[in-house]
């Protein structure tokens, strides 16, 4: 178990989100389960603290406004607030440069000394509500300091160094970006390589309260393909896996995620060639994928997609053992009085409300433009369950890296070329 300090840096509105939802969102990776994360953010040139709480499960949930710059999230557990104070007293034992030491990168506080007084200070401010604290003018946001990251020139570099020897980044090596064969190759191919490598690659989705089914054969959509008709050309009606995630802590135990893997790979390498290919393929197979739950489609149709579904998932669980055990423990921890002859009912009640009210559309891909994304994450939410609720999109760009070189073994960052 580590102490960190998340640093929101000016952004009250992501301190109060973080408040609001519970949740912890970084932009590297490290944090782990049951570390302890104080929550701050910088307000009048004073830097508050306002939670206190643990590192629970990863999540998909990511309420900020500029979200995509956060490489992971977590659930908080145990919070506990505070009356928010100023954490700038570390500078006694972090000294001139405390903030780097403390607050980069949210890394682990090593110093036993400041942990102990951020404790103590927290305990002295704690509260039982969360305090939200006023919104600033513009005017005084411009006068605001900017957050205590500290700009760093070459002549103190020496000095900094000998301070905070963790402060400069180490470069374990150097990699090449080399496009994917295709999505398909069993070898070099995006699909497999992911498949192979999901939860290392994800890690807001946990192995252990999710549920990961890479049968790209296995489901298909009523409508069209149920009553034996064609495909639109070259528009499949299946995922290429499909994903079950449990939580606890949301609205609905289960929400289903639709997997789309799509690469560009060696084929289409020049922007017109990919614009043509996303536009007249990957956006309508998505937007298929969506209608087939979406209330634009005839209830019955819908219904009857969502049965077949539920009844092939019930069939890979009941495929293998240890996919029953990690499921029906799902379903005993939220009904611990539940009889086991009644655990399959449940999962089939689950899953089928699942499909109607909480469904994301994931697409993993090796080449996407944000305006791309933009454009993508609009046209799928425009689609609505049955809850009220858009279905969700999330988008993944993943690259192939081939080592140049390996220069040390200890370090965590890598330089890559493109």
């Amino acid at each position: 178990m580590a102490y960190r300090i998340l640093h929101c840096s000016k952004s009250l509105i992501n301190y109060h989100l973080c408040i609001d939802h519970s949740i912890a969102g970084f932009n590297n990776r490290g944090a782990e389960l049951n570390d302890i994360i104080f929550l701050v953010v910088k307000y009048k040139k004073k830097t508050l603290c306002g939670l206190r709480g643990k590192i629970g499960e990863p999540t998909d949930q990511q309420p900020w406004p500029d979200s995509e710059r956060y490489v992971s999230a977590y659930k908080l557990i145990d919070v506990e607030y505070a009356q928010p104070f100023d954490i700038r007293f570390l500078a006694k034992y972090g000294g001139k440069y405390w903030p780097l030491k403390y607050l980069q990168g949210a890394k682990p506080i090593k110093d036993q000394q400041a942990i102990d007084a951020l404790c103590s200070f927290f305990n002295k401010h704690r509260v039982n509500h969360p305090v939200y604290l006023p919104s600033l003018s513009d005017s005084v946001r411009d006068e605001d300091n900017e957050d205590e990251s500290l700009t760093i020139d070459s002549g103190e570099l020496p000095e900094v160094l000998s301070e905070v020897p963790d402060a400069k980044i180490n470069i374990m090596g150097t990699f090449q970006t080399i496009p994917f064969k295709n999505e398909m190759d069993v070898l070099r191919g995006l699909e497999s390589l992911v498949n192979e490598n999901f939860y290392s690659l994800f890690t807001r989705y946990n192995i252990r309260q999710s549920l990961l089914i890479p049968e790209n054969r296995l489901f298909l959509s009523s409508g069209t393909e149920a009553r034996g008709e064609k495909n639109i050309k070259g528009i499949r009606g299946i995922p290429d896996a499909l994903l079950i995630i449990h939580s606890e802590q949301e609205k609905e135990p289960f929400k289903i995620a639709l997997i789309e893997y799509e690469c560009f790979g060696e084929n289409k390498t020049r922007s017109q060639e990919k614009s043509n290919y996303l536009n007249g393929q990957i956006i309508p197979q998505l937007m298929r994928f969506a209608a087939a739950f979406s209330i634009v489609t005839d209830k019955q149709i819908r219904d009857q997609t969502i049965k077949v579904w539920v009844d092939k998932i019930i069939q890979y669980i009941y495929g293998k053992s240890e996919h029953i055990e990690k499921v029906s423990g799902w379903i005993k921890q939220a009904y611990p009085d539940i009889s086991d002859q009644l655990v399959g009912r449940e999962i089939d009640r689950v899953l089928t409300e699942a499909f109607q009210k909480s469904i994301q559309i994931v697409l993993i891909i090796d080449d996407l433009s944000d305006e791309q994304k933009d454009t993508i994450t609009n046209v799928v939410r425009a689609f609505k369950l049955e809850s009220g609720e858009s279905i969700d999109f999330i988008s993944y760009i993943v690259r192939l890296e081939q080592r140049i070189c390996i220069s040390n073994n200890d370090a965590e960052y890598a330089l890559s070329v493109q």
